[in-house]
C-alpha cells in the first residue's frame, strides 16, 4: 500500500484549496437559533474584552486547558501533544497583552487573531448605519474577498447585546484567521513551535489551505484509503469543539455570559463545517477504487484524470456554497421565508439524534454528512449549469465573484424546475442538519450551566 501514498498526497494538496465550508455561518445560525427559547429568552449580556475574562479566571483556565490536553491525548486517534512550554500558567503579575498571548498559544491558534468586540447583524434586519461599522481588518486577519456581504458592527465594552446576536456572529469567526499557518512548514513563527508537525494536506504556501485540517474531518473513509494515506487522519475539528465548549462552560459558571455565548459560537463553527459533505468526505461521489485507480494513472505519468477530478471537486464545493449563501441572503433581504429557512428552524428534528457528547461531531454529524456525499454530487451535476460543475477547464473559484447562480437557475425556466427542486431539497436537508446539530451542541453546553447572569 505504500506505493499509493505519494499520488494521494498530490490529490489532497489541491483538494484542501477551499477550506471554508458554509459561506458566512451567521446567516444560517440566526435562522437555526431564533426558534430556541434558551437563547431568545436569555437575558442580554454585558460586553467585555477577552482580557477581562482571562484575568478574572486565570487559575481556572490553567486547570481547564490542562484537562483538555489529557482529553485530547486519550480521545483523538492522532494527536500531537502540546509542547510543555506552551501550557497556560496563571501569573497575576503579567500584563493583559502577555496573558492574552499565553492563552492563544496554549490553545494553539494564530496569536494575531483579533477577537475584536463586534457582531454581524441579522440580514433579516435593517442594514446597519455606516457609522456603526468597523473595517474588515478590525475583525479578520485574512484579505477581504470581492463583493463581500459581510458587515461588522463594533461593540463597546460595558454595553449589552442579545445572546442570539453574539452566538450567531461567533459561528463564523474561526474563518477569520484563527487556524491559519499553525504548521511546522507554515510561513509563520508560531507554526514552528506549536508542535502540529508539517501540514498533512494542502499547500503550506496558500494561507487558506492551512486551516483545512481544523475544519475538515475524514473520519469515515474506507480502510484502504487510510492504509494508503494515513495522514488524512490528522484533522482536528474535535479538538476545537472540545476547547471552545469547555471555555463556554467555564464562562457560564463564572458569570462571563458574553464570552460564554461567544465561545459556544466558536465551537459551533467546526461542527457546522462537518455538516457540509465536502468537509466530511475525501472525494464525494468518487469511490475508493476510482480514487486509487486515478492516482495509479497519475503515478504512471498520466495525471489528466487526477487533475480533472480535483478541479471538479473544487468547483462543486464552491458552487454549493455560493448557491446556499445566495438562497439565504436573498430571502433575508426580500423578507421571504423559503424551504431552506424552514428547514433551519425545524426544531422537532433535534430529538431524533442522540444527546450531545464530546464525540457527537464525529459519530453523528460527520457520519451523516459523509453518507450524503454521493447523492449531493449527483444532484449538483444534474441541476447546476454543466460549465460550472462538469467542465474541468473552468475554474469556479476564479470566476465566482461574478457568478449569480440563483439568478441563472431562475432564468432557465420550467425545463429545469424538477432538477432545481432536487437541489433546493438537498440544500434544505443539509441546512436542516446544520440547525438540528447546532441546537444540540448548545443544549450540551447549557446542560452544565447555572442560572445565566448578565
Amino acid at each position: 500500500m505504500r506505493r499509493f501514498k505519494l499520488p494521494l498526497f498530490a490529490v489532497l494538496t489541491l483538494l484542501a484549496g477551499e477550506a471554508c465550508a458554509w459561506s458566512n455561518h451567521s446567516f444560517a445560525a440566526y435562522r437555526a437559533f431564533e426558534v430556541m427559547p434558551e437563547i431568545t429568552q436569555a437575558a442580554p449580556v454585558r460586553v467585555e474584552p477577552l482580557e477581562a475574562f482571562l484575568k478574572d479566571q486565570e487559575q481556572a483556565i490553567e486547570a481547564l486547558l490542562a484537562s483538555q490536553e489529557v482529553w485530547a491525548s486519550a480521545q483523538l486517534e492522532v494527536y500531537p501533544p502540546r509542547p510543555a512550554a506552551l501550557a497556560f500558567k496563571a501569573n497575576p503579575a503579567r500584563n493583559d497583552e502577555a496573558r492574552r498571548l499565553a492563552f492563544l498559544t496554549a490553545l494553539r491558534v494564530a496569536p494575531n487573531s483579533k477577537f475584536a468586540l463586534y457582531v454581524q447583524p441579522d440580514p433579516w434586519g435593517p442594514l446597519p448605519e455606516a457609522t456603526s461599522l468597523v473595517s474588515h481588518s478590525t475583525v479578520n486577519t485574512l484579505p477581504e474577498q470581492a463583493n463581500s456581504t459581510y458587515r461588522f458592527v463594533g461593540l463597546a465594552a460595558g454595553t449589552t447585546v442579545s445572546p442570539l446576536t453574539v452566538l450567531a456572529s461567533a459561528t463564523d469567526e474561526p474563518d477569520y484567521g484563527l487556524d491559519i499557518n499553525l504548521w511546522q512548514d507554515s510561513p509563520s513563527d508560531w507554526g514552528k513551535v506549536y508542535g502540529f508537525g508539517n501540514l498533512p494536506f494542502g499547500n503550506p504556501a496558500l494561507y487558506f489551505s492551512t486551516q483545512a485540517p481544523f475544519h475538515m474531518g475524514f473520519f469515515h473513509e474506507d480502510k484502504v484509503i487510510y492504509l494508503a494515506a494515513a495522514f488524512i487522519k490528522r484533522t482536528f475539528p474535535l479538538l476545537r469543539v472540545q476547547q471552545y465548549t469547555g471555555l463556554a462552560n467555564l464562562a457560564f459558571r463564572t458569570g462571563h455570559s458574553y464570552w460564554a455565548w461567544r465561545f459556544t459560537g466558536l465551537a459551533l463553527h467546526y461542527l457546522q463545517d462537518l455538516t457540509q459533505p465536502y468537509h466530511a468526505s475525501l472525494s464525494p461521489g468518487n469511490g475508493s477504487a476510482k480514487l486509487i485507480g486515478i492516482n495509479l494513472l497519475a503515478m504512471a505519468g498520466l495525471p489528466r484524470m487526477k487533475d480533472e477530478m480535483i478541479v471538479l471537486l473544487s468547483n462543486r464545493h464552491l458552487a454549493l456554497e455560493k448557491y446556499q449563501n445566495q438562497l439565504l441572503y436573498n430571502a433575508a433581504r426580500a423578507r421571504q421565508t423559503t424551504g431552506v429557512d424552514q428547514a433551519l428552524r425545524q426544531a422537532d428534528r433535534d430529538t431524533s439524534y442522540p444527546a450531545w457528547t464530546d464525540i457527537y461531531t464525529r459519530d453523528v454529524v460527520s457520519r451523516q454528512s459523509h453518507a450524503l456525499g454521493p447523492r449531493l454530487t449527483d444532484i449538483l451535476v444534474g441541476a447546476l449549469p454543466a460549465g460550472y460543475v462538469s467542465d474541468p477547464s473552468f475554474d469556479f473559484g476564479v470566476k465566482e465573484a461574478n457568478i449569480d447562480l440563483a439568478g441563472e437557475l431562475s432564468r432557465q425556466g420550467s425545463g429545469t424546475s424538477a432538477q432545481r427542486a432536487k437541489l433546493d431539497g438537498i440544500v434544505a436537508e443539509l441546512l436542516g442538519n446544520f440547525g438540528a446539530h447546532s441546537r444540540n451542541l448548545v443544549r450540551g453546553v447549557l446542560k452544565g450551566a447555572p442560572q445565566l447572569k448578565k
